[in-house]
């Protein structure tokens, strides 16, 4: 009976140390991450006042084909898919229309000068030339504005 007992204490303290153990902090070898700064000035040898060099912002887009999340540089005017191999026309937010589906009413995106708008969710064909009135237009008389 007495061998039991101080098994079972072995057994207990045991456990502690290893409780105790996984509190202490990260697992062996493990090191966090530190990225350092990116460099933004130049320095050179010739040119004793420090040059600024511009790091260029990411941006994102969807592919046309698969429609997978693309990040690329910004004023980059191509983007190339590297799951679907699709090169992508990549537009600024000027060179962009919005219109809602006349179907589904999905906020649709399309290309200044584009007739029509295809829908991506309900394969619906959009008119362009019938949504592109702005604030400061008269409405067509056939056209019926919600609000």
């Amino acid at each position: 009976m007495e061998e039991i007992q101080q098994q079972t204490q072995k057994e207990e303290q045991k456990h502690r140390e290893e409780e105790e153990e996984e509190e202490e902090g990260p697992p062996p070898g493990w090191e966090s991450a530190v990225l350092p700064p990116p460099i933004v000035t130049i320095t050179a040898a010739v040119n004793p006042n420090p040059t600024t060099v511009e790091i260029p912002e990411k941006a994102q887009m969807v592919c046309g084909s698969c429609r997978r999340l693309l990040s690329y540089l910004r004023g980059s005017k191509h983007v190339k898919c590297s799951s679907c191999q699709t090169v992508n026309l990549v537009l600024e937010a000027n060179q962009v229309g919005q219109v809602n589906c006349n179907n589904c009413k999905l906020l649709l995106m399309y290309p200044y000068g584009a007739p029509a708008v295809r829908c991506s969710s309900c394969n619906s064909v959009t008119d362009i030339s019938v949504c592109i009135h702005r604030w400061f237009c008269a409405p067509c008389p056939n056209h019926t504005w919600k609000s």
